[in-house]
This record gives structure tokens, C-alpha cells and sequence, in this order.
């Protein structure tokens, strides 16, 4: 199918590995030109043929900085990916073990991040009729299932979505959200991750986390969720084949969620 998104332009936040770096794949074999923001370059992204631009959106001013760079170089913004996010190390513990700093730390980035993105954004999206697409988590409809800080974060960026949809959608500007299951990250598999905190946190290796971790969850593929997946659900909901769809959250978890 031809998503008819050649020549369109995007920015998509954390996007130098994980779903970040698959949605800057996915958007480039379809002929968009990405700027493709993190905090760090990696070889992988300039494999991709994205223009790779520096940013750590922990920092307030970034966010202004950063579009007004990507229009400068794309000449425009037809699609904004928000894929930044993290920050859920060390928050294994339970809610009384979390200090004010961690909170407002994840739930800036998570949150806030996002939504500073998104406004320097708009008017060039509107412009555009562009889209936007928020990259949640289902820990958004099951909070108990991951860091309460990190959980209750993409709640707010998920409720965040349906109100921005609902605000500029007369302006043409459509905003969806993808909400994934444990996906094979960095998140889950690196050595120094949450996944590699939980495993420690409930005694048992790692690898026997990982290798229990879908049926533990309820995920009926008896899989983690590959980031390729995810990024051609994005990619999907950011062209123009999904111009009726907007003010949506897609579950991509493998049917971890059971309700509706």
C-alpha cells in the first residue's frame, strides 16, 4: 500500500534507538525527509538518511530550538512524532521510595517534553494539516503494570493526545497516540534498564524476566513486541491513508489489555 507520504516531512523525538530509531526507519523508506532529535547521534540514525539534530528535551528551551531547526532545515512540518520518554531506571521501588526530584525528572520528560515539542509545533503543523503522533504506553490503562511515576506520566500524555485532537482538529491537524506493550528494548534489555532493576528487585536472573516477561503480562503472541511493529503503526497513523483517524489511542501489546 502506498502510504502517499513521499516528500512529506517529519520530526521525530528520541530517535536515536528502540521505536524512536525504527519510526525514523520506517518514515524514510517511505520517502519523508526526518529531522531525528535525541540527545545523543548515533551512527544507526545517519545510516537511516535522517537529519540528526542534537537535543536534550529535558531542558525547557529545547524545544523551540529544535523545531525552529527542523522547519529551518525541512522548509517545513508536515508530521511530528513524539517518541521521547524514559527516565523509568532506578524507579523500581515503590511509591514512598520516590522523591520530588524523580517525579518532576520523569514526568517532565514523559509529559512536558511533549507537550513544549508540540507547541513551538503547532503552527507549522497547522499550516500543513500535518499530524502528530504521541508515543504512550499501555501502563496508561494498567498503571500497577510498571514505576508509578512513569505510569501516571503517560496517562497525562495519553489524556494529553485526545485533547489536542479535539482543540485542532477543525484546524486539520489530526493527533493520535500509540500506546505499546513491553517492546524489545533497551528499556527491558539492557543490562542497566528497568527490566534488568526488576529482575534484581524480585530475585530472580534477568534472562528468566525476559523469557517469562509476555506470559507474565498476558500478551497472547508469547512475544515481546518488536519496535518495527510499533513503528509501522506510527508511520500509518501519520499518513494521509488514516485522514479520517484522529483523537485516538492504539493498544500495540501483544492483548496484554483485556478491556475495550
Amino acid at each position: 500500500m502506498d502510504l502517499q507520504l513521499k516528500g512529506k516531512t517529519a520530526l521525530v523525538t528520541g530517535a536515536s534507538r528502540g521505536i524512536g530509531l525504527a519510526v525514523v526507519r520506517a518514515l524514510a523508506a517511505e520517502g519523508v525527509r526526518v529531522v531525528a532529535a535525541a540527545r545523543t547521534t548515533t551512527p544507526e540514525v545517519v545510516a537511516a538518511g535522517a537529519i540528526p539534530v542534537t537535543a536534550d528535551l529535558s531542558a525547557p528551551a529545547a524545544a523551540e530550538r529544535l523545531v525552529t531547526e527542523a522547519i529551518t532545515e525541512l522548509g517545513g512540518l508536515d508530521i511530528l512524532v513524539n517518541n521521547v520518554g524514559g527516565g523509568d531506571g532506578g524507579l523500581s521501588g515503590g511509591f514512598l521510595e520516590l522523591t520530588d526530584a524523580q517525579w518532576a525528572q520523569v514526568v517532565d520528560l514523559n509529559f512536558f517534553a511533549t507537550v513544549r515539542v508540540t507547541l513551538a509545533a503547532l503552527p507549522a503543523l497547522a499550516a500543513a494539516r500535518g499530524a502528530v503522533v504521541n508515543v504512550s504506553s499501555i501502563g496508561a490503562r494498567v498503571p500497577h503494570g510498571g514505576p508509578i511515576a512513569y505510569t501516571t506520566a503517560k496517562a497525562a500524555l495519553t489524556a494529553f493526545g485526545k485533547a489536542l485532537a479535539e482543540e485542532f482538529g477543525p484546524q486539520g491537524v489530526r493527533v493520535n497516540t500509540v500506546s505499546p506493550g513491553p517492546v524489545r528494548t533497551d528499556m527491558w534489555e539492557s543490562p542497566t534498564g528497568y527490566g534488568a532493576e526488576l529482575a534484581t528487585a524480585m530475585g530472580i536472573p534477568h534472562d528468566e524476566l525476559l523469557a517469562n516477561l509476555p506470559t507474565a503480562m498476558g500478551m497472547v503472541i508469547n512475544r515481546l513486541v518488536e519496535p518495527s511493529e510499533v513503528a509501522a503503526l506510527v508511520t500509518y497513523l501519520a499518513s494521509p491513508r488514516a485522514a479520517a483517524t484522529t483523537g485516538t489511542d492504539h493498544l500495540i501489546d501483544g492483548g496484554a489489555v483485556k478491556t475495550a
